[in-house]
């Protein structure tokens, strides 16, 4: 069977939900499902509901990987894992640490909207070796190394062009190529050892009827060479050629394709993959602000002459299809309680911007000292970030602030160039509960407030419970409150509702962030005994 007959041949064999019931008992001696897995025949989209743009996703064998942007949020580029392409766990980041400048440490400057843009990863099979190369600040390109996607990556090499929105290419011969730029799309090949590039041509030039293409994927499928192209935000084109120098031949994909979350965007850039058996499909993402840009998965079937058509319903991206003929493999949810027991942060935790490593620790809690003296939560140092579940979830901080100092801020915010928080200030000796808004940023992400209190209260007891609840929907108006606790059962508000800013510059959505910062000296402490994330 050829690979181009797999997608309308390959189907799930467990799709209907009444055979899976009937057929689970006679099955279960022959496959390892369990009765929940079973009765897993179809899948829902958004696969993921938490913000993941640009991603790339490769497959090793039976495993898969998955990259995504991540901007100033530091470690960067996450590695997600999945065995069935539905459901993903963190475990790991190629870029320990933006080692780029000393804007990536708030030191001197801000790296807001910088960092890691759409990056590549994939595999070298020759020597099993994972690679990721992103450009940074529109200069310079890094690449990073690892025999394990989890880790630990290291710096590789630094070259001196801007690969931007790059797609690397391991052809068959083991050659390394570059796809990538934006309107003028170019190749490169790289040396051997991928630290220097050895040729460059420029490959295709975007029609002006169709505007810009970016977002490069890289692919050499049944032979022929593939670049897979976005045209932001709402199509998604691809070339196609015999040779990686092209000639290419053009062809869109899709184009204003509704997508699977109510009020959100177009399903685009992201790449395509394939199963071990021959399927197809394609992971996008979907601009669902204020939440940010969501994974969805659709499958993929070909033409007699090799072009790639998303699977539709009703002609739309679906928001479920079948699951993929994979034995579902779950994972613990990106949900849960973080107790901050181990020496080490979890995956799923990014910092804005570089910590100063010697003011934070984990194993008993996470203990967070000021770091940086500032009115200003947008220039503070140490603030530990999580993403938000959609379409709406809840996160919790137990809190002990028993040794915060005069003129110290800490607690909970939601994160974004409109930012709002639950928290504590101590001042003349005494700490009480505060939430303030109000603290924004202009275009070129500059502070331009820094926070108006807009409700207070006493804090009786020396522990505290802090809560968001963030409605992330996409559009306008979305909402998120704020509420306290001194027994971790009964909360009550403090403050107005919050509206969240759905705007796309940011590019990022909004995150809950723990924060603690000093307005007069350093020396103060918080420990954050638990965090947890629910979902309704």
């Amino acid at each position: 069977m050829s690979w181009l007959e797999f997608p309308r041949s390959r189907r799930r064999m467990l799709i209907g939900g009444a055979g899976v019931l009937a057929g689970a008992a006679a099955a279960s001696a022959l496959n390892p499902f369990t009765e929940a897995e079973a009765q897993q025949s179809t899948y829902t989209n958004p696969v993921i509901w938490q913000d993941f743009a640009d991603v790339e996703v490769i497959r090793v064998g039976a495993d898969f990987y998955m990259t995504a942007s991540t901007m100033h949020y530091s470690p960067g580029a996450p590695v997600l894992h999945s065995r069935d392409l539905v459901n993903w766990e963190f475990i790991g980041h190629s870029v320990p640490r933006l080692d780029f400048g000393s804007k990536y440490d708030l030191n001197g400057g801000r790296g807001y909207v910088r960092g890691i843009w759409a990056s590549s990863l994939t595999h070298r099979a020759g020597e099993n070796r994972f690679y990721w190369l992103g450009q940074i600040d529109f200069a310079r390109s890094y690449m990073y190394t690892a025999t394990n996607a989890a880790g630990p990556w290291t710096r590789h090499a630094e070259l001196s062009r801007s690969y931007y929105d790059a797609g690397m290419l391991v052809d068959t011969d083991n050659t390394m190529y570059v796809a990538y730029g934006a309107t003028q799309i170019s190749v490169a090949q790289l040396s051997a050892d991928g630290k220097t590039e050895v040729r460059n041509q420029q490959v295709f030039s975007t029609p002006s009827s169709i505007g810009v293409l970016e977002g490069s994927r890289f692919y050499k499928i049944n032979g022929n060479y593939y670049i897979f192209l976005t045209r932001p935000a709402n199509g998604q084109y691809i070339l196609k050629s015999s040779s990686p120098w092209g000639p290419y031949e053009l062809r869109q994909v899709l184009l204003n394709m509704p997508g699977p979350i109510a009020g959100g965007g177009v399903p685009h850039q992201g790449g395509l993959v394939n199963t071990a058996g021959g399927a197809w499909y394609y992971m996008a993402f979907v601009d669902a602000y204020p939440g940010g840009r969501m994974p969805a998965l659709a499958p993929i079937t070909w033409t007699s002459d090799g072009w790639p058509q998303v699977t539709t319903v009703n002609g739309t991206w679906g928001s479920t299809y079948p699951f993929p003929n994979l034995t579902p493999h779950p994972v613990p949810p990106l949900t849960g309680a973080d107790t901050f027991t181990a020496a080490t942060l979890a995956a799923k935790w990014e910092w804005n911007h570089n910590p100063d490593n010697t003011k934070w620790a984990t194993g008993n809690g996470l203990r967070l000292q000021t770091a940086t003296v500032t009115n200003d939560l947008y220039a503070a140092r140490n603030t530990l970030t999580h993403r938000i579940q959609g379409p709406s979830s809840t996160a919790t901080v137990e809190l002990d602030p028993s040794a915060m100092a005069n003129g110290d801020r800490a607690g909970l915010a939601m994160l974004r160039d409109a930012s709002a928080w639950i928290g504590l200030r101590r001042d003349n000796g005494v700490t009480r509960l505060s939430m303030t808004d109000g603290l924004t940023m202009d275009s070129n992400w500059n502070t331009t407030g820094t926070g108006t209190e807009r409700a207070s209260a006493e804090l009786c007891g020396g522990r505290v419970w802090l809560r968001v609840t963030a409605d992330i929907r996409p559009g306008a108006g979305r909402q998120a409150v704020f509420s306290y606790s001194t027994d971790g059962t009964t909360f009550t508000p403090l403050g107005p509702a919050f509206a969240l800013n759905n705007n796309w510059t940011f590019f990022m959505g909004y995150r809950f962030a723990i924060f603690n910062y000093a307005t007069a000296a350093l020396g103060g402490v918080v420990t954050v005994n638990r965090f947890s994330l629910t979902a309704p």
